[in-house]
């Protein structure tokens, strides 16, 4: 029992971390353009900017795979149904996908926008957006996962915290096919808002597993300071 808890709130610890820094980058990023040529054009205005959101969303989404696979090896009440154990591995995956593709912008995209290299732009964008389809699934699973939250007895947030996390994980999921598969730039918007929403949640609830982890390490600091 003391090693679940203790994984969970390790791991909320972590969830928190990753969602201030998927929340900036957010921000940051802004809707994506349907117009490939028009996107290129908004990175290679300010190329170092675009590297530097990515390699920021590349450590977020590494930490949300690190928070997956501690909440899936500590066995706690997040992964007692079979649906949520699943949308923990989901999330992991997903977020794993979608790592790659902020490494992508993060290095080939940008040097190739800055470049106008139209020819390996296109091909890494591809790669990027084939790759960033992880996202979808990340954020369905946060809807899964809130969804069961809202439920629970013991719960880190409060119910209407966490049903407004599943409706914006699922518009999450639903904006990213608008913007990049269909073109809607209103999907595009959609997809950051949704997500940025969805961030925040999952801050508040990594935020409310972690409390004990949060107080040990700054009585720790307090101790050791001179």
């Amino acid at each position: 029992m003391a090693n679940t808890e203790e994984g969970t709130r390790v791991a909320g610890v972590w969830l928190a971390i990753a969602s201030i820094l998927l929340a900036g980058a957010l921000v940051g990023h802004g809707p994506i353009d349907p117009d490939m040529g028009r996107q290129m054009g908004v990175i290679t205005d300010d190329p170092v900017r675009w590297a530097i959101i990515h390699w920021v969303s590349a450590v977020a989404l590494s930490l949300f795979v690190l928070t997956g696979l501690i909440v899936l090896a500590a066995r706690s009440r997040l992964t007692e149904a079979w649906w949520t154990l699943s949308a923990w591995g989901v999330l992991t995956v997903g977020a794993l996908w979608t790592m790659t593709t902020a490494v992508a912008e993060a290095t080939v995209v940008s040097a190739a926008a800055a470049a106008g290299d139209t020819a390996t732009f296109e091909a890494w964008w591809a790669f990027s957006e084939g790759k960033a389809n992880g996202f979808m699934f990340l954020a369905l699973a946060v809807a899964v996962i809130a969804g069961n939250e809202a439920q629970t007895t013991h719960r880190a947030t409060p119910v209407w915290a966490s049903y407004i996390a599943v409706v914006a994980g699922i518009g999450a999921f639903l904006g990213w096919p608008l913007g990049m598969w269909l073109g809607v730039t209103l999907g595009s918007f959609v997809w950051v808002v949704a997500s940025l929403v969805m961030s925040l949640w999952t801050l508040w609830f990594g935020l409310g597993l972690a409390p004990t982890v949060i107080r040990a390490a700054a009585s720790q600091w307090v101790t050791s300071s001179p």
